[in-house]
């Protein structure tokens, strides 16, 4: 090969290798900016959810402490209409992909509100299908995923600890129904479950330490 040849070459691999470079760099997203997270938390999301993700109201979730990878997720899915919430979906449509990364590490950066369990009858029963789930009727364990203290696991599983009891309970019932499609593995496993396993379970949770 002529020496000009060799010289092409090597413009041409310099020239891909910039461009890929340029590329990643393109694709990579933004650092979470929390100011603005916190600042459009203030202003979309702290009437039900309070001012730091600890929502006093049990209908509504406690974010505080939450995996900033599953709020990003739920956040796109209320938007897209796949997890259908006419609520949220209101809110979620005028979030950027931006805007949902800044809110859900501000969020992930507060700490969670401890919760309490209201029913001591069924707290037994929460903690034998948490903790060893119903072999008879093939009901995992739900600290297989959401881990023993209910902490979950990052990008994965959300963190259930200290939720209000209401809210999870609400969610375990959508998924059994149908209303709630957006994960597969937690509707196959709520389609099992009796509405006294669910208030057992969700009661449970919320008193997670």
């Amino acid at each position: 090969m002529k020496p000009i040849s060799y010289l092409l070459v090597f413009v041409a691999l310099a020239v891909a290798s910039l461009t890929a470079s340029a590329n990643a760099v393109e694709a990579a997203p933004a650092k979470p900016d929390t100011a603005k997270g916190e600042a459009s938390f203030a202003a979309v999301c702290a009437a039900c959810h309070g001012a730091d993700g600890n929502s006093g109201t049990p209908a509504y979730p406690k974010l505080a402490q939450q995996h900033p990878e599953y709020l990003i997720k739920q956040l796109q899915e209320f938007k897209s209409g796949k997890r259908d919430n006419a609520i949220m979906k209101g809110f979620a449509t005028t979030l950027s992909e931006d805007d949902m990364r800044n809110i859900a590490y501000w969020l992930s950066s507060k700490d969670a509100k401890p919760g309490f369990a209201k029913n001591k009858d069924l707290v037994a029963l929460g903690e034998r299908i948490y903790r060893g789930g119903i072999a008879e009727r093939q009901i995992a364990a739900c600290s297989g995923c959401h881990g023993p203290g209910g902490a979950g696991i990052p990008a994965q599983y959300p963190r259930l600890k200290g939720q209000h009891a209401d809210y999870a309970a609400a969610q375990l019932t959508a998924f059994r129904g149908g209303v709630r499609n957006n994960n597969l593995q937690m509707t196959q496993v709520a389609a099992k479950l009796n509405d006294r396993e669910i208030q057992a379970l969700s009661d449970y949770v919320a008193g997670l330490r």
